[in-house]
């Protein structure tokens, strides 16, 4: 099982929100909707609003999509249109922005690990985790477009083709060597952020004692392709490891998943797609021999949404930015388009399928983030089945995930 079974979607067991914020929103035509707020997305107050308002509505966390190029319509391919958004701003900077600007909800930013070195991720992320006093998440990313490479010049990666595009599994298998890095950075990361020990600090100004050096370590990490000799510069933060989040689609992501993280995306379509996701998910964890009783793996299922109260209003309007993008709206993820009870009720029956919890992605903002926060919430609220209010200060508090203790023994 790829977690506790009494979080398991078990009755009574809490139901997680997330939301993932990116440019207008999810519809390529979310720019051009009335409302929206095109001229502002690289500016602070625009980033400032989303969040608090997604805090507002007691969510978990909030993600930070971020790429090392421009966007574009094929995930694996650059492209030269002009009436999508394009231009964004760095996630990590973004999240430790807003970090000051909010008290309880988490921020998880998306980082490249094919071409960013492991030891200035770690010192980012665990930064972030200083300076949000334990809100700090991160979702780790490989390059899946070969044309990132062009920008550092120290190496080339895989071409994904476009028959590969058609198929998770094909994708997944021509970049596997990059999966299999992702997991050592992540691995890099876990022990400099452990290369602290909690009380390395001393910080006694009569003695002239800062830290104590026997409770700061060299972790020696050897990769396949790099090495970290290490220590941290950052002393061990709030919640000991920040949450590692990935998205998966496909076999060997679910195995990076079950290897690095404490919390996956998954895409399925469908109840059954759950079923049988979670259950590719579980396998993954048994073949890397995961202890899940020591180190649960969180799933959250993502959604796309477009929701209005009014019955009929959310496909119309769909329907009206399809005209407008000129083209049907494709994603990974599953389109819910409907009501806030209509979509109470399939996350209540996805959460019964064993699902830990959502990551929605609002079609357009401002107007769908406020119809989940103003209309979903109290809605699940109701029902029961959301808090009203925080109970935790940290992310993995906000989750039911406990503090992982340090690798290294404690000096006498």
């Amino acid at each position: 099982m790829t977690g506790a079974d009494d979080r398991k979607g078990a009755p009574g067991a809490p139901l997680r929100l997330a939301v993932a914020l990116d440019g207008a929103g999810w519809h390529p035509a979310a720019w051009r909707e009335q409302g929206a707020r095109a001229g502002e997305l690289l500016t602070p107050a625009y980033w400032a609003d989303l969040v608090a308002e997604a805090e507002r509505g007691r969510l978990d966390f909030v993600t930070f999509e971020d790429a090392l190029g421009l966007q574009s319509a094929a995930f694996h391919l650059p492209d030269d249109r002009t009436d999508q958004v394009r231009g964004s701003v760095d996630a990590v900077l973004l999240a430790a922005h807003l970090a000051p600007l909010t008290t309880r909800i988490g921020l998880v930013p998306t980082t490249n690990v094919t071409h960013t070195e492991p030891f200035h991720l770690a010192v980012g992320i665990a930064t972030l985790d200083h300076v949000s006093n334990g809100r700090a998440g991160w979702r780790p990313q490989i390059s899946s477009r070969a044309a990132d490479a062009a920008h550092f010049g120290r190496r080339t990666t895989p071409q994904v083709t476009e028959e590969d595009a058609t198929d998770p599994e094909l994708i997944a298998e021509r970049l596997r060597e990059l999966f299999v890095e992702g997991a050592e950075v992540v691995d890099a990361a876990r022990r400099l952020w452990d290369s602290w020990e909690d009380d390395a600090e001393i910080r006694d100004a009569a003695t002239g004692r800062f830290i104590d050096r026997d409770k700061v370590h060299h972790i020696d990490f050897q990769g396949t392709d790099f090495s970290v000799r290490g220590p941290s510069i950052t002393p061990r933060t709030p919640q000991g490891q920040p949450l590692v989040v990935s998205l998966a689609h496909a076999s060997t992501p679910y195995e990076f998943a079950a290897l690095s993280s404490d919390l996956v995306h998954i895409t399925p379509h469908g109840r059954a797609g759950t079923v049988a996701v979670l259950a590719q998910v579980d396998d993954a964890v048994k073949r890397t021999g995961r202890d899940v009783t020591s180190r649960p793996l969180m799933t959250f299922a993502d959604l796309l949404v477009l929701l209005d109260e009014e019955p009929g209003a959310a496909a119309r309007r769909r329907a009206r930015l399809d005209e407008t993008a000129g083209a049907e709206l494709v994603s990974d993820a599953e389109i819910f388009t409907g009501t806030p009870g209509e979509l109470a009720d399939l996350l209540l029956d996805r959460h019964s399928a064993g699902l830990d919890g959502f990551r929605l992605r609002p079609g357009t903002l401002p107007h769908d983030l406020t119809a989940i926060t103003r209309g979903l919430v109290p809605e699940l609220q109701r029902r029961g089945v959301f808090r009203r209010e925080y109970e935790s200060t940290t992310l993995r508090g906000h989750l039911g995930l406990p503090r992982p203790a340090g690798r290294y023994p404690r000096a006498g």
